[in-house]
């Protein structure tokens, strides 16, 4: 019996000493530690796998442009007096080729930009990625001596030119349609931030509709019927943050919280309106009429 307690007075120290040691400063330290490496270590195995796969990429673009290289030399032999549809086939291959090889330019370019994060790791890649640009570089030389062979027995490459063209019209449309949503965005900001006031007697205030013949201002109901709009200044919130009255009495008729503007004197005695927030301020009603 003992003995039972002796081991369960060991194992209750034993527990009191690990919760003790994970509630520490140092453990924590510790584990947060271990945490950032976790994190570190996972995106270094996403480079890598990325890295993998856009080689890939790469050695099955050179695959696909030493294929169409070796079945257009066999076709170029003999295509004197051949029929069209060989020299449709081989302006094809050559179409497919340059493709390719674009292909390849690119995925060469996003891989520099995958070395470039990987630090002092990045030596051997960039080796790999000379390589690659070589063997691109004397890809395009062949090539080239190709298209001089294609040039002088005047087959025309006119699947090429209709991609090109295809692709410039694809460009110039979706820059059509960035040029009228910037259009749209900005037409939708200036709306969002345009604002109206007006400053006027009682008289001025009931000839525009603007307040009712008692004299009270038709606060939600005054957007929805016919009021004289000319009345109103308008103006950018953004832009304006005090709006003179030239009066030396006021009376605010439209509803703006009391906490996002101030009425202050100016040198002449007159009143202005200092708005201290101009979101809370016209949040409620997008025009402010005062009454002098």
């Amino acid at each position: 019996m003992k003995a039972i307690k002796f081991y369960a007075i060991i194992a209750a120290l034993v527990f009191l000493m690990s919760s003790c040691v994970e509630n520490s400063g140092k453990y924590k330290v510790l584990a947060a530690q271990r945490d950032s490496l976790e994190h570190v270590k996972q995106a270094l195995d996403s480079n890598y796998n990325q890295t993998l796969v856009i080689l890939n990429d790469i050695e099955g673009g050179f695959a696909k442009i030493n294929q169409n290289e070796s079945q257009m030399k066999a076709n170029l032999k003999g295509v004197e007096g051949s029929k069209t549809n060989k020299r449709e086939q081989i302006a094809a291959q050559m179409t497919a080729i340059k493709e390719s090889m674009d292909q390849n330019k690119a995925k060469i370019a996003e891989l520099r930009k995958l070395a470039s994060k990987r630090g002092k790791m990045n030596s051997k890649l960039t080796e790999t990625i000379n390589r690659l640009q070589s063997e691109l570089d004397e890809k395009s030389v062949q090539i080239q001596s190709l298209q001089t062979e294609l040039d002088q027995k005047n087959i025309k490459i006119t699947e090429l030119n209709t991609t090109v063209d295809t692709q410039s019209k694809n460009i110039a449309e979706q820059q059509n349609v960035m040029e009228q949503q910037k259009s749209t965005i900005k037409g939708q900001d200036t709306d969002l931030n345009t604002v109206w006031y007006c400053v006027a007697t009682s008289k001025k205030l009931k000839e525009a509709n603007i307040i009712s013949n008692t004299g009270l201002f038709k606060s939600k109901k005054v957007l929805d019927t016919d009021f004289d709009k000319t009345a109103f200044t308008q103006i950018d919130l953004r832009n304006v943050s005090s709006i003179p009255t030239n009066s030396k009495k006021v009376k605010i008729l439209s509803f703006h919280p009391q906490n996002s503007y101030t009425l202050v004197m100016g040198d002449n005695k007159n009143i202005i309106i200092q708005i201290t927030n101009p979101s809370k301020f016209w949040s409620v009603s997008k025009y402010l009429v005062v009454q002098i």
